[in-house]
């Protein structure tokens, strides 16, 4: 947990006054606190602190975790309570501490622990790895999950994150009852940025198949079931491989393929060619099922696949608590079941969306023509959204401005040669006419630098240095990369009593640029964060550098943000993965700020 490792990378505030240690009026660390530890033989463990007159140690400070597994129980006892000029009001033990640990599956410890003297010298912190009688172990295998005195510590065993509770849900749960909670919150998560994206895809199959309503639903569920599976597996193997899964499934090598084959099924839908499979294969098809009427479902469950390849599952707390528990358990089965439920509750809508809209389509006519026409902008356009990720904005806004504009003549031709009413033809070729010219006027506009959809010539017209006075009313972060770079960070603000917000983000990451419009954008929000320093880092490239501080601070991937007071702990339960409104955020700042 973040805590811990911060605790002891961290310099604080009274840091470098450490070096008075030289000085013979201060004890050194290990003489000032000793501790000791007896094995009970009843599954508990005794540790007893000696502290030295004129010392103290912090509570908040002290840690004590299991290896291989969480310990069941830690009690502390009753501290005072003191003003100190390095953490404010603190509790604190005096001359001894003495703590009781139910030791549960584990077979070693590591302490952490810091103390001062109240003649003015803070140590820095200390830690150990040691077996039940006391003599230090390898630290290999030492839980993060073990249990703390302070309250507001990271890895407190009473408040969780939503990501972490879900871990623990699939740990301590039926397999039933998970599945259960799984598909529910696939549920939730229909109207994602990762999901709408299936129903145009969706809608082409059906459409393009001329399917009834039984034939509808039997393709839909098939293309559903094959999402789900995809999600599972790619899901399993990135947890496994301790990967991110956006990462892995948004860069170059895998969009810009499966967005080409996206624009041949959308040429396919223009009755520019047909796709068919080789005259022998298509042959023994037709004798096996020659009876079906309305799409292949072969073809459904190849939609399914490459649905899921482009539209990768938004990084969201149930995603991300069914990955922890995957790569922290191995239990990789268990796990792959949960994320196969999560993937059919998001895709349970968009069969009852498809079955229910097959059945209020009239009957197949030359009207089908149109409609698939209709599909293949929508399937072009889906190509467009998912190529931003990795184009640059300006070449993004070419590519919609030539889809616009071929959207509006290809409007202004349907009006020229379909037989309609004067009025109705009118309007069909005024529409045609402005929806062409705000295409060109896109393209100029991206020809000259230009990024914004509805103004496309800002940069012309000078309206776009506007962005720089914007964006003072606009959160502001400085970047990052390694998490040597957080610690140091994080020591400076700690200096000065700051607090620190870190946010993971990455070009790639829809939700992200969600969170960076709707909450780093709000005024309130950014009024919130105005005494807090803001660091972003950016794991667009998801190299060596990106993976460790992910896998360093148990970040499944962006949308991830940290809150992290000046003591260095980071408050884990007000951890935000996924997306989050600007509502909700201010309240898990405020519950933070006032634990």
């Amino acid at each position: 947990m973040l805590s811990t490792l911060l605790v002891l990378a961290t310099g604080l505030p009274a840091y470098g006054q450490s070096l008075l240690g030289n000085n013979s009026d201060f004890l050194p660390v290990d003489q000032a606190f000793e501790y000791s530890l007896k094995d009970n033989n009843d599954g508990t463990v005794t540790l007893l602190w000696d502290i030295a007159p004129g010392y103290y140690l912090y509570r908040g400070r002290m840690t004590v975790e299991g290896n291989n597994t969480g310990l069941d129980d830690v009690a502390f006892p009753p501290g005072d309570t003191i003003t100190d000029e390095f953490f404010g009001d603190s509790e604190v033990y005096f001359n001894q501490a003495e703590l009781l640990i139910t030791t549960g599956d584990a077979t070693a410890l590591s302490l952490t622990w810091q103390g001062c003297a109240e003649a003015g010298l803070c140590y820095p912190p200390q830690s150990v790895n040691v077996d039940f009688s006391g003599q230090e172990v390898q630290a290999k295998d030492i839980s993060r999950s073990g249990s703390t005195g302070d309250m507001r510590s990271s890895v407190s065993s009473d408040e969780q994150a939503e990501d972490q509770s879900l871990a623990s849900q699939l740990a301590d749960s039926g397999l039933l009852w998970n599945l259960a909670i799984f598909f529910g919150l696939g549920l939730l998560l229909v109207f994602t940025p990762c999901v709408l994206p299936m129903i145009p895809i969706l809608s082409a199959v059906i459409v393009g198949s001329e399917a009834g309503r039984g034939r509808a639903f039997l393709l839909s569920l098939v293309f559903v079931i094959a999402m789900a599976i995809t999600y599972a597996l790619l899901g399993v193997a990135a947890a496994l491989a301790g990967a991110n899964l956006q990462a892995i499934l948004q860069t170059p090598l895998f969009i810009a393929p499966l967005a080409v084959v996206f624009v041949l099924l959308a040429l396919s839908m223009f009755g520019l060619y047909e796709l068919q499979l080789p005259a022998f294969v298509r042959d023994r098809l037709d004798r096996v099922s020659n009876q079906q009427k309305g799409g292949n479902l072969t073809g459904a469950a190849v939609m399914g696949f490459l649905s899921a390849l482009l539209a990768s599952p938004c990084m969201t707390a149930p995603l991300a608590g069914a990955l922890i528990y995957i790569a922290d358990s191995g239990n990789a089965s268990f796990g792959g079941l949960a994320l196969l439920a999560l993937g059919l509750g998001m895709g349970a809508p968009l069969i009852a969306l498809a079955t229910i809209g097959s059945g209020l389509l009239p009957k197949p006519g030359a009207w089908m023509n149109g409609v698939k026409a209709a599909f293949g902008f929508i399937l072009l356009g889906t190509a467009v959204w998912f190529m931003e990720r990795i184009l640059d904005n300006s070449l993004t806004l070419a590519l919609w401005g030539a889809l616009t504009l071929t959207l509006g003549l290809s409007v202004r031709q349907i009006a020229n040669t379909q037989n309609t009413e004067a009025t109705l033809k009118t309007l069909t070729n005024s529409t045609g006419a402005v929806i062409t010219l705000w295409g060109a006027l896109m393209m100029i506009g991206a020809s000259a630098g230009g990024t914004q959809f509805w103004q496309p010539l800002a940069t012309l017209t000078g309206t776009g240095n506007t962005t720089s006075a914007a964006n003072t009313a606009h959160a502001q972060f400085d970047s990052f990369k390694s998490i040597n770079d957080l610690d140091q960070a994080v020591e400076k603000a700690g200096n000065t009593g700051q607090w620190t917000l870190v946010d993971f983000y990455a070009d790639w990451c829809i939700s992200c640029k969600v969170i960076e419009k709707e909450v780093f954008g709000n005024p309130e929000v950014v009024a919130a964060l105005s005494d807090m320093q803001l660091l972003r880092a950016d794991v667009t490239a998801n190299d060596r550098l990106d993976q460790e501080l992910m896998s360093e601070l148990q970040v499944v991937g962006p949308p991830t943000i940290l809150i992290i007071g000046p003591d260095g702990q980071e408050y884990r339960a007000q951890r935000t993965t996924g997306e989050v409104s600007a509502r909700q955020f201010m309240e898990r700042l405020a519950a933070a700020r006032q634990s």
